[in-house]
């Protein structure tokens, strides 16, 4: 789980962006594009992580980064901030003054994404960071089941792991996050952005995120900053740019392929049906059109998908 109440002590800043996606939808992309934009250089002057700390993160990697050195690091940026969190708008103390980025995708897509992290996480040094004093400390999960079955299980209402407590990051919080932010588009200080079109304008969509954020960019820098935002290029600087390199086995592989519509290929036309019921009962169809396009590569046209 998140620890969103550090926002409640968390002094924000005039100008402070806030990325606000549920993991695996494009959180570090976001954040990359930003810092590029802020500091208008592929050689960005620290790690991404450093220069934009995950605020809320869950306790048991307060072992490994304190509130404290949280608080600290961004209290001595004097660039202007981007701030990662996985809370959804809702569960902000929103302010004016601040701009809130959200990237939205594929559900299905996003789960996938969830899947093959989880693969890469190192279970031991995730288990030697929790506090195993706490009587309700929780043991390492058991191994991951087949990509088909594990994403079966992730579409059912409100699962439960085998501990029986709520998976957090289920098809139902999906949902909630990304429609909530898509109802507050009409506010000048909240974007939502989609995955798709990342990957099929990014150099379009970065120049419509530094208009939005009153940044200007020399014309010549353009061609350098789209490719540093590209995903072969955050790859190749994948221990620089991935996030909790203190946990993942390859970091690299953070940055697996980027692409939409993978998911698919794991489920029957069955599966597929019991989705579509499912995440109808989430959300309007306006909403859920627009969220289940599938990525098209560079120059191809987008479709929609279920």
């Amino acid at each position: 789980m998140h620890n969103s109440a550090r926002w409640d002590d968390f002094p924000v800043r005039d100008g402070d962006i806030v990325v606000s996606t549920p993991p695996k939808c494009g959180t570090t992309w976001a954040q990359m594009i930003c810092a590029l934009l802020i500091f208008q250089t592929p050689d960005l002057p620290q790690p991404l992580e450093t220069l934009s700390p995950w605020l809320d993160q869950p306790p048991w990697l307060d072992r490994l980064r304190p509130q404290e050195e949280v608080f600290a690091r961004l209290a001595q940026q004097e660039h202007r901030r981007v701030i990662k969190t996985h809370t959804p708008l809702d569960g902000l103390p929103l302010d004016p003054r601040v701009s809130y980025i959200v990237v939205a995708r594929h559900p299905l897509d996003r789960a996938l994404s969830v899947y093959h992290q989880t693969a890469n996480i190192d279970v031991e040094r995730v288990y030697a960071a929790q506090d195993h004093s706490d009587p309700q400390s929780r043991q390492p999960p058991p191994p991951l089941p087949p990509i088909g079955e594990w994403l079966q299980f992730w579409c059912l209402p409100q699962p439960t792991d085998e501990q029986g407590a709520e998976v957090p990051e289920s098809l139902h919080q999906t949902v909630h996050h990304l429609y909530d932010a898509w109802q507050r588009q009409t506010a000048p200080n909240v974007k939502v952005l989609h995955y798709v079109d990342l990957r099929a304008d990014l150099a379009g969509q970065m120049r419509a995120l530094a208009d939005w954020l009153g940044i200007a960019v020399d014309e010549s820098l353009w061609p350098g900053l789209v490719k540093a935002a590209t995903f072969d290029e955050m790859r190749n600087r994948a221990e620089r740019l991935a996030p909790d390199t203190e946990i993942l086995r390859d970091p690299s592989k953070f940055f697996r392929s980027g692409r939409s519509g993978g998911s698919r290929d794991f489920l029957t036309e069955e599966d597929l049906d019991n989705y579509r019921k499912r995440v109808g009962e989430l959300a309007p169809k306006s909403f859920l059109d627009w969220l289940h396009r599938d990525g098209p590569a560079p120059g191809e046209p987008t479709r929609t998908g279920p």
